[in-house]
């Protein structure tokens, strides 16, 4: 564990991990993790290396630095999940945490990134980003869910972005926040009331010919919904809001099936 620069409260941690390819299969040449982080090896799954990402303290709280870099070299698969969901929490000082996410996937490669839910606690502030660079031929199967508050509590304040650039060119790029002072979070244009929300990105060559179609999922806005929308790129993205998190992982497993 150490302290942030010029001795202020909160933790910096990042975990790295680096899929090759060995032969028929998939190794780790990479796998170290510090600060909260602590990356377990799971069995591997044909050609597919796992790992297990846990959390060894209550993290992110605020002030908080936190990073996770994976990187799937070409030919590689890589499928990475964590143990539990994250919880971000108030901290000693009211700085915002960070959690940033860098993934690079290369030339026919894959990867699976599929964590476990995040929480928002009352009182906490995250800033989360995600940052993915794909090769022409790689395939991904992205997957974020965002809890706002736990029983009965409101939610913290959480700003979430995802930005993913397929071959050098801009694929998606959004970003939305959710939480005390942030303008209709919470109504008809956002949550409708709702307290989690989700979604599921699909890149893989293979739409270019066999392209997913627009699709509803659900049976109607009071006990949530997801939507299946195409995207140029090859790429689909499935957005979900639901009244809790079972709820939600349900829709998303009905729109794209990623365990």
């Amino acid at each position: 564990m150490t302290l942030a620069p010029h001795a202020e409260p909160g933790v910096c941690g990042t975990a790295r991990i680096t899929a090759t390819r060995a032969g028929e299969g998939t190794v780790l040449s990479a796998l170290a993790g510090d600060g909260p982080f602590h990356l377990r090896r799971l069995h591997s799954h044909g050609d597919q290396a796992r790992v297990c990402v846990l959390g060894a303290m209550n993290a992110p709280l605020g002030g908080d630095r936190l990073r996770v870099e994976a990187t799937v070299e070409p030919g590689a698969h890589l499928h990475i999940t964590t143990a539990s969901a994250a919880i971000a929490l108030r901290g000693p000082t009211p700085e915002p945490a960070t959690y940033d996410v860098h993934l690079t996937v290369g030339e026919h490669a894959g990867l699976h990134w599929l964590p476990q839910p995040l929480i928002s606690a009352a009182g906490s502030n995250l800033r989360q980003t995600c940052t993915v660079d794909l090769a022409a031929t790689a395939r991904l199967v992205l997957r974020e869910e965002q809890v706002l508050g736990r029983f009965g509590e409101p939610p913290g304040r959480l700003a979430v972005r995802l930005v993913v650039h397929r071959d050098g060119h801009l694929l998606l790029d959004q970003q939305t926040a959710y939480g005390p002072d942030v303008p209709g979070w919470d109504g008809p244009a956002v949550l409708a009331g709702h307290r989690a929300a989700g979604q599921i990105l699909v890149v893989d060559p293979e739409l270019e010919r066999h392209p997913l179609q627009a699709r509803l999922f659900g049976d109607g806005p009071a006990t949530g919904q997801a939507a299946l929308t195409p995207l140029a790129g090859p790429a689909a993205l499935i957005t979900a809001l639901a009244p809790d998190s079972l709820r939600l992982r349900h829709l998303l497993d009905a729109a794209h099936p990623t365990d």
